[in-house]
Formats: structure tokens, C-alpha cells, sequence
């Protein structure tokens, strides 16, 4: 069976659920064990790029994941803006303004750092149990609290007349959609996000990214293993911790290890380089966060 991590470059039109149910069915085709799959946090159908899905074990750390920071590249389109802040969305606002590059330039510092951002109407989150874009079309009036995020780089790297390309490092919870409408505002007009596209989630980039054609072709010539990077390849910030075997077991059966010299912290302890459990470490010892059947 398959446990780790294909990095798949999500194409636009695709969301983070169908991209699951096709490696579901890729993995099938390759006549591979029924596998537990799920996605490192999703990613808007309109937008491409990193979306982590996780196979077997690696299921276990998908909240990391979710917690993980991100990278995206998009683009400002000024002079509309819309109801989903995309470029599928009714018009509700226009401006005949266009900012030019320095006044770009001279409002991004304002953006960086923690900041507060009202999310989409049209987002994924919950409002007394139902999606809050299940509300917005269905016309109910939709007022999403602001909360704190953070945007640890914020550059442009290309400009138009009319729209403005740039590159973000943000923390979870970080909607670029409404970074976009703010920067707009910002910038006394409006506009919305004609372009998105994730180039980081955590450890995984575009340099390991794979496309579901490339998983289609790999499948058929039985050697989708090449396209899994091990789990632990998420855990790449956390120390590794060798254990004998008899630890290992103790580690197995969800039990706590006393007498280990190590740093107070998360840990990954590992049997013969075989992640055994994700563990934190304290003065009383090591007690298993999560247990792998590897």
C-alpha cells in the first residue's frame, strides 16, 4: 500500500475534492490497494498549482498542512469588482481609475505583516452550519466577521494598464481573494482576481508538483510509486528521533517514553529511518501525537 504525499499541480476548473476522487480512481487503475486519500487544505476551482494530497498514513498529518503557510502568485484586474471577488462573479462595483506602478508599489507595505481581512461572501466558511457561499446563492444577506492573518511577503512582479502580477507568502486562513478587493480599495478603485495560482503549501512547491495526466501515464505503466514522495517529506521542519525496536512497539501501543535527552518540542521518531509516530517531547518524557502503521 501506498503511504506519502503526490504533489499534484491541480488544474484550474478542477476542485480539491474532484482532484481526490481522480487520484482515488488513478490509483485504481494502477490496481493499488484501496488507499485512504485526502487533500492538504484546499484550493479554489479558478485557481492552479500545489495542492498536497496525502495517501495512507500521510492522512494523519493533513491538519498540518492545513495549518502550513502558502505562496501564490495572482493578479489584480482594476476596474470591476465582483460578488466572488473572481472573475466568474456578477459585476457590483466599477471604477475608471488605474493605478500606476508607484502607487502600487507605495501600498503594499501597508498589507504586510498581520493584518485584518474580511473573507469572501463566497467562501467555504460555516455561518450556523451552512458554507457561507450556500447562503449567498441562495440571497441571503452574508456578513462575515474580519479576523487576523498574516502576509509575510508581498512584491509585484509584473504590471499592465489595467491589472497589476504579484507574489504572496500568507499564513493560514489568508483569503488572496480578499487581500485583492483590499488592495484595490487601497488604491481608491476596485477590482478582483483574474489570476490565481499556488506555487507553495508548506515544504511541497512546484518543483515537485505532477500533473493528473502524468499520474494517468504512471499508473499505466504500473510505477505510480515514483510519483509519491514519503511521508515524512511534510515533516522535513521537524527533528528525527531514533528509537530501538521495543520503543518503537511501546511507541505503537500509544504509550509514553520516559528518559530521552531531547529538545522539548515536536519530534519524529523513526525505527531504521521508518517513521514509527509523531511525538512531542517534554521534561515527562515523549508522548505520541500520532501514531504510523508502517
Amino acid at each position: 500500500m501506498l503511504h506519502g504525499w503526490i504533489i499534484l499541480d491541480k488544474p484550474i476548473g478542477l476542485g480539491s475534492t474532484t482532484a481526490v476522487s481522480a487520484v482515488k480512481r488513478i490509483l485504481r487503475q494502477a490496481d493499488e490497494p484501496k488507499t485512504k486519500v485526502g487533500h492538504g487544505g484546499t484550493l479554489d476551482p479558478l485557481a492552479s498549482g500545489v495542492l498536497p494530497i496525502a495517501l495512507g498514513e500521510a492522512t494523519k498529518i493533513c491538519g498540518r498542512m492545513l495549518d502550513a503557510t502558502k505562496e501564490y502568485d495572482f493578479t489584480i484586474r482594476f476596474g470591476t469588482e465582483t460578488d466572488t471577488l473572481d472573475a466568474e462573479g456578477s459585476v457590483v462595483a466599477m471604477s475608471e481609475a488605474r493605478p500606476g506602478i508607484p502607487e502600487v508599489e507605495a501600498v503594499l507595505p501597508r498589507f504586510i505583516g498581520e493584518i485584518e481581512q474580511v473573507p469572501p461572501t463566497f467562501s467555504a466558511l460555516k455561518i450556523e452550519g451552512k458554507a457561507a457561499y450556500a447562503r449567498a446563492r441562495a440571497g441571503e444577506q452574508v456578513a462575515l466577521k474580519a479576523r487576523t492573518v498574516t502576509i509575510r511577503t508581498l512584491r509585484l512582479s509584473n504590471a499592465s494598464k489595467d491589472a497589476v502580477t504579484l507574489s504572496a507568502d500568507v499564513s493560514k486562513g489568508t483569503y488572496i481573494r480578499s487581500l485583492a478587493r483590499d488592495i484595490a480599495h487601497a488604491l481608491g478603485t476596485v477590482g478582483h482576481v483574474s489570476y490565481l495560482r499556488r506555487t507553495r503549501a508548506g515544504p511541497f512547491t512546484l518543483e515537485q508538483a505532477v500533473s493528473l495526466d502524468f499520474l494517468e501515464e504512471t499508473a499505466k505503466a504500473r510505477a505510480l510509486d515514483g510519483a509519491v514522495l514519503p511521508l515524512e517529506a511534510a515533516l522535513d521542519d521537524i527533528p528525527a528521533l531514533p528509537v530501538t525496536p521495543d520503543q518503537a512497539q511501546l511507541l505503537r501501543h500509544g504509550q509514553r517514553l520516559a528518559g530521552f535527552p531531547v529538545q522539548p518540542g515536536l519530534g519524529l521518531a523513526t525505527l531504521e529511518g521508518t517513521p514509527v509516530a509523531l511525538i512531542e517531547a517534554s521534561a515527562d518524557g515523549l508522548k505520541v501525537v500520532r501514531g504510523f502503521n508502517l
